[in-house]
């Protein structure tokens, strides 16, 4: 199976949306939780600075699988019209160790956080949220609003960014019949069942006070252990997710910096192990979902791409 450059299946970014739907991408990485599998057993990534950003190394394996994500995060290459962060995935036969396929990894992330997002909010989310509001104007702004429509009935998606005509474009690309969207405001999240944050902030994006009870929080822009998107008296009143306790302590600004202000124990963290295995967590108070991503996402995901025979 696979091994030489002539055998490899290359799939890219077009075949990957062709074959993988939003919805059987949130089924993948929910089958592999309710599984058994623990993230905090997933190998640690590497990440490597380079003079214009970072290299992320991604190791994983999962069921018949192992893989190798290679990603780059470029923080200028927004301005330049291109993706902040790219990848190139190879995913690998685990019993012989043969390269089966390469993958683009840029589309394969776009595609997975959100639909890691989305599986936990799933677990949390009000039944009947219809309400969402994105902070974020990029790929993965626009990807969460196909990922949040996956798992609840959200008829009202408000976008805020930092430029007015990027927040117009990412609203008029999920525009569809039955739909209210429009460019928003921080102020929005009085009135949302679900916010999400996908952006590059270092600082709070919005006044926590506003955030009702009810509401879901979803955080997924920043890997950085200085850097933060929601404020610490949200992260400090909420019950806060995250994918595994090992990375939020090393990576999560949002909640490593909740810690250290006193507003959170590390305690009081649910892991996804206990939130796909364990008691429901409880709607009196809102519910953060805090990731960084991990490989084991990318390769959950990564064997919908091949042929159906070579799925395993």
């Amino acid at each position: 199976m696979g091994g030489t450059l002539e055998s490899l299946d290359l799939i890219d970014g077009s075949a990957i949306a062709e074959r993988i739907t939003m919805r059987a991408a949130v089924d993948a990485i929910r089958r592999a939780l309710l599984g058994g599998f623990d993230p905090d057993a997933d190998p640690p990534r590497s990440v490597v600075d380079v003079r214009r950003g970072q290299l992320l190394l991604m190791p994983s394996e999962l069921g018949g699988w192992v893989g190798q994500k290679l990603a780059t995060v470029a923080p200028a290459n927004p301005s330049r019209g291109l993706d902040r962060i790219r990848a190139v995935y190879v995913l690998i036969d685990a019993e012989t160790l043969a390269p089966v396929a390469v993958l683009d990894g840029t589309e394969l992330t776009n595609l997975r956080t959100p639909a890691v997002s989305a599986a936990a909010a799933d677990v949390v989310a009000a039944p009947d949220a219809a309400s969402l509001v994105v902070f974020g104007t990029g790929p993965q702004g626009v990807r969460h609003v196909a990922a949040m429509r996956a798992i609840r009935p959200v008829e009202r998606i408000r976008f805020v960014g930092r430029d007015a005509e990027k927040a117009r474009r990412a609203a008029a690309s999920v525009a569809g019949p039955g739909l209210d969207v429009a460019v928003g405001s921080a102020a929005d999240v009085a009135d949302a069942d679900l916010v999400v944050c996908a952006t590059t902030a270092r600082e709070p994006l919005f006044d926590g006070a506003l955030v009702p009870d009810r509401a879901t929080v979803v955080a997924v822009g920043s890997h950085e252990p200085a850097a933060r998107e929601l404020p610490g008296d949200l992260v400090g009143r909420a019950h806060v997710i995250v994918e595994s306790e090992r990375v939020a302590l090393a990576e999560a600004g949002d909640v490593i910096l909740a810690i250290a202000e006193g507003r959170l124990s590390r305690e009081s963290l649910v892991p996804f192990s206990r939130l796909f295995g364990g008691p429901p967590v409880p709607s009196d108070r809102p519910r953060v979902v805090k990731t960084c991503g991990m490989g084991w996402q990318d390769l959950a995901v990564a064997p919908l791409a091949l042929a159906g025979e070579r799925r395993g």
